[in-house]
């Protein structure tokens, strides 16, 4: 929410579902039959999409086995990634802020990304 225009809508279970715009950057989404427990076979209750900038970006993420990053083939073709919440701990506060951040940027209207990175260059330029 520290991302300006930035809304929350809830889904049709009650899921939040964040967006800029209009268009969703980061949703909670519901358990579905294509992101299951390995061992157990139980869908996972605590996905967690976001959007990527682009296809590279996002199989940088999923390929990379250091990170617990995922997707599914109902995101193929989708320039998002997964995550389960319950495996945020296995990133850095920054890598998830960066994350959300990025997630915001690959949605907001260029006017509204130009802005926001103006911005930001300042304040690193002054950090």
């Amino acid at each position: 929410m520290g991302l300006p225009h930035v809304t929350v809508v809830h889904g049709t279970r009650g899921n939040a579902v964040y967006q800029v715009g209009g268009k969703s950057f980061v949703f909670f989404r519901t358990p579905r039959p294509d992101a299951v427990d390995a061992t157990t076979g139980e869908r996972l209750p605590d996905v967690i999409v976001f959007w990527v900038e682009s296809e590279a970006d996002k199989l940088a993420l999923v390929q990379d086995e250091t990170t617990p990053f995922f997707t599914t083939p109902h995101f193929d073709g989708h320039d998002s990634v997964l995550v389960q919440a319950s495996r945020l701990g296995e990133i850095t506060r920054q890598e998830l802020a960066e994350l959300v951040q990025d997630a915001w940027l690959a949605q907001a209207s260029a006017r509204r990304r130009a802005a926001w990175l103006a911005e930001h260059a300042t304040v690193e330029q002054e950090a």
